[in-house]
């Protein structure tokens, strides 16, 4: 049985740097052509970056995006590449150009265009009508398509197939949520199946933003059989040698397949016929490897890692800094950020108040020695002190209450702002998904930040990454007593978390019914939480978010995070 050699492209791309990306694309496709490849399959918009949002509607962005595939096009030889790049008409198209020997043989315009979550490709991007052509690489039909093309079962794919492709080609910018890289390989199998037809996935890796791409790029045989699946979170050229044969095909739109008069033209890009029964074309027999799929705590792990490493890196800053209180939140940034970072690039500050306990202090300045960081201690009494006298004619007659509480967060921020602007650092936020959820958080004080790494993880999964991460190093790298000491702001005597808001197990639950999956409060009674807690719980979420619209962005690692896709009105009188 003859074979065609495909090679996923997994690459990490930049918004707007079009150089960049075209010299990643390059190298990846030299790598491939290297190996023997008769294709090379790229990431969607692997030209421009993805998502380039309002970047579209500059005239001379698309523009560069078309030059910068041309140098692309110009530079391809025997070995077909596919990529993405934003293609101009009368509209702008999501789109993968089919490049071979020095030109463009051919364009593929998305049509199935995601309009939800975080996605909004219909603000920009005309839909493709239909697939026009197949593309005949060594005599083998092949289709293209992008992304959300493969989701719809009777789209693209299944239109390509009822012509007679055999290998399909799915270019993608599918950002990671927790356990979507099993629902992926669930409905590629699937497709793969249903057409009869090889499936080659493709997807980019790396963070744009608040957006964090897995990789995972993976290949089926066309009944649907895992052939190859490449690492996630790493940057990789996955080759898979793909057996061509004659096959059963099954028509989803129509049981006798396209009449011979409506198929869709099959452009010849490589000419050499591959016909079953001949003496395969790499006598180095098939290739594919299948990487091991992680952990579901080392996968939100190493996501945080790339998003933070990412945002770090692509936005110019060498180093971060890190308020260290002692606390669990505190303690898990530093940990993320010296993974992602090295420690010779992290910072940590302890700012010790009145109110702030010595094992507290002592537990922070444990963590630095172990992950070996620079650690400086800035007490912020002084400072306290005299705001609180200047206050004091204007607070006359008051008692103290958050207000005073609030002056230290306040403080310790100005303190982290002032070594970030000094020294050029990023100043990582150190806020979890539950304390945003509910406004458990001083706006310009432990909310300041350039990014917050933990802005989508709840706080008894702060603590489960926690205990994984120091499973993993064989000791206690995290000190033991920040995993067992009450949670505490530490703004007061004696405080507690669980003072201000339901113990955490019983909050989180609420918050990821409220929030991820969209339930109103009186669905989550029903569901058997108390009524007076969801109530009060919701409440405090919707009276939050005047707050989380100045937060900053973090990584996305849950189907519904605060930012891009969950987008509701500050002013909001409902109450379900």
């Amino acid at each position: 049985m003859a074979r065609l050699r495909i090679a996923a492209c997994q690459i990490d791309t930049c918004v707007g740097d079009l150089d960049g990306n075209v010299e990643r694309i390059l190298a990846a496709y030299r790598t491939a052509s290297d190996h023997g490849a008769d294709i090379a399959a790229f990431p969607e918009l692997a030209i421009t970056g993805y998502p380039p949002e309002d970047l579209l509607l500059k005239p001379g962005f698309v523009d560069a995006n078309l030059q910068a595939l041309q140098r692309v096009a110009e530079a391809t030889g025997d070995c077909m590449a596919v990529v993405g790049f934003v293609d101009l008409t009368r509209d702008l198209h999501n789109a993968a150009a089919i490049c071979a020997r020095g030109e463009l043989r051919g364009v593929y315009r998305k049509c199935e265009l995601p309009n939800y979550g975080v996605f909004d490709e219909l603000r920009y991007f005309a839909r493709g009508q239909e697939p026009e052509a197949l593309y005949s690489v060594r005599g083998v039909p092949i289709g293209v398509s992008i992304c959300e093309d493969a989701w719809n079962p009777s789209g693209p794919i299944a239109d390509q197939a009822d012509s007679g492709a055999q290998v399909v080609i799915n270019i993608n910018a599918s950002p990671y949520a927790e356990g979507k890289l099993a629902r992926r390989e669930r409905m590629l199998a699937t497709r793969a199946a249903d057409a009869s037809a090889a499936l080659v996935y493709v997807n980019q890796v790396g963070g744009q933003d608040e957006l964090i791409f897995d990789g995972g790029s993976m290949a089926f045989a066309s009944d649907g059989t895992l052939l190859a699946r490449a690492p996630q979170f790493v940057e990789d050229v996955l080759i898979v040698d793909v057996e061509i044969g004659s096959v059963y095909r099954k028509r989803l739109l129509d049981p006798r397949g396209r009449p011979v008069d409506e198929q869709l033209p099959l452009v010849e890009v490589t000419p050499t016929t591959v016909v079953p029964g001949e003496p395969p074309a790499h006598p180095d027999g098939p290739v594919a490897r299948q990487a091991p799929t992680l952990d579901p705590d080392d996968e939100v792990w190493a996501a945080l890692v790339t998003g933070t490493r990412s945002y770090v890196e692509k936005n110019g800053f060498s180093d971060v800094v890190i308020g260290l209180s002692g606390g669990i939140d505190s303690s898990i940034v530093a940990v993320l950020a010296v993974d992602a970072l090295g420690a010779a690039r992290v910072h940590t500050v302890a700012m010790p108040s009145r109110y702030s306990s010595a094992h507290s202090e002592s537990d922070a300045a444990t963590l630095a020695a172990h992950l070996r960081v620079d650690h400086r201690t800035v007490a912020i009494e002084p400072a306290h002190q005299a705001v609180l006298d200047m206050l004091a004619p204007s607070f006359s007659g008051c008692e103290p209450d958050l207000t005073e509480e609030n002056l230290q967060s306040r403080i310790r921020g100005q303190v982290l702002m002032a070594l970030s602007n000094k020294f050029g650092w990023l100043v990582l936020s150190t806020g979890n998904k539950s304390e945003a959820a509910v406004g458990y958080a001083t706006l310009y004080g432990d909310t300041v930040g350039g990014y917050a790494l933990i802005k989508d993880v709840l706080k008894t999964r702060v603590f489960a990454l926690c205990r994984r991460r120091n499973e993993r190093a064989g000791h206690a790298l995290i000190p033991e007593s920040v995993l067992t000491k009450a949670p505490s702001a530490e703004l007061r005597p004696d405080q507690r978390d669980d003072q201000s808001l339901p113990p955490y197990e019983v909050l989180d639950p609420i918050l990821h019914a409220y929030i991820e999956l969209d339930r109103t409060a009186s669905e989550i009674i029903a569901a058997g939480h108390d009524a007076e807690t969801v109530k009060r719980v919701t409440r405090l979420v919707d009276g939050a978010e005047y707050k989380r619209r100045q937060s900053p962005p973090g990584p996305r690692v849950t189907d519904k995070a605060f930012g891009k896709d969950r987008r509701l009105p500050i002013t909001n009188g409902f109450r379900g």
